[in-house]
């Protein structure tokens, strides 16, 4: 199900910095015995929420986790769902509401900060216990394989001399990754932000096919979620965003095609508020466990994601300044 919005962006974004309790995962060994903290064994029943479709970088980010969680025997059949809905808020206010479900965890990022405050949400990730930030990765400029724009410097041409006749797509709501990107991206080129035509998509995996199927003049995301697009040749990518190029797509980064922009989403899991404090001992535990091993690099390689694991008080202190930094700017946008 797919929720698609055309927005016209105040010009700010350009300026933006950014970027059961006793019974929970630690109540039971894989033996069922009870057990304490982070000294347990393999994690048994751990649920992983995806707060979007199949297919987006939320997605692809919570099965990768749990496939090395498990195949290195930190946990045991971790389940990964999908609860899509307001740019992640309906699978936020679930978590929220699991008040003390140390089995519940929940794959977010930016995104998820935005959506919060745009869709009005009563929930914030901030009500979260947060566990730990996994990964960062830059986003990427890019195009159907048949789009007449060839470079970032044809698409940048034909976009100032018509701002708004060229859809921008992005798989997230205003004030996540996708959204900022373009934004940021049209301030640096000298595009006025007001007359951008930005179509939000709820996740990567509503937003290819409108890619595939050259509904929009462009989109803004990870490249992550469309390796395999991009490796076949459906999906050109034109630039990304990060500070160096990425590992395995052909493309410059937006410096090296002369625009001052360096931008960069992350992506972390939280539990439900009120977990008990062995509880969230032991997933961090578990997450780290998971952070340290080979199978864990090579995920991280693959899916063309840069290391930026934080736990804990650290993470937490991240995710409230990420939470201040995107509800500022979107209530000087008018969207908060």
């Amino acid at each position: 199900m797919r929720q698609i919005r055309a927005l016209r962006i105040a010009a700010v974004a350009a300026g933006i910095a950014l970027m059961a309790t006793g019974c929970g995962a630690t109540g039971k060994s894989s033996t069922g015995t009870a057990s304490s903290g982070a000294a347990a064994g393999p994690i048994t029943g751990l649920q992983i929420l995806v707060p979007n479709t199949p297919g987006g970088g939320y997605d692809t980010t919570a099965r990768a986790a749990a496939k090395v969680l498990d195949d290195e025997k930190i946990a045991s059949n971790t389940e990964v769902f999908n609860l899509a809905g307001a740019g992640g808020t309906v699978g936020l206010a679930r978590v929220v509401n699991e008040k003390g479900n140390g089995d519940l965890a929940m794959l977010m990022g930016l995104g998820v900060v935005g959506a919060s405050y745009t869709n009005k949400s009563g929930s914030k990730l901030t009500d979260t216990t947060p566990l730990a930030r996994l990964i960062e990765e830059p986003g990427a400029i890019m195009v159907a394989k048949d789009s007449p724009y060839k470079t970032i410097k044809d698409l940048v041409a034909a976009w100032k001399a018509n701002p708004g006749s060229i859809s921008v797509g992005g798989g997230s709501s205003p004030g996540g990754p996708d959204h900022l990107l373009p934004m940021q991206l049209a301030g640096a080129v000298g595009i006025d932000a007001t007359k951008v035509n930005f179509v939000s998509y709820d996740g990567g995996g509503d937003l290819l096919p409108a890619i595939l199927g050259n509904k929009l003049g462009f989109a803004a995301s990870g490249a992550g979620e469309y390796l395999k697009q991009i490796e076949s040749g459906e999906v050109r990518v034109l630039a990304t965003s990060g500070d160096k190029r990425l590992e395995g797509v052909d493309a410059p980064t937006l410096k090296e095609s002369g625009i001052d922009l360096v931008f960069s989403n992350w992506r972390g899991v939280v539990a439900p508020p009120g977990i008990s404090d062995a509880d969230k001992a032991s997933l961090i535990a578990a997450l780290e466990k998971m952070h340290g091993t080979a199978s864990w690099k090579e995920a991280l390689k693959s899916h063309s994601w840069s290391d930026a694991f934080l736990t804990g008080d650290e993470f937490k202190s991240f995710l409230t300044e990420q939470d201040k930094r995107v509800a500022d700017v979107l209530t000087k946008l008018g969207l908060a």
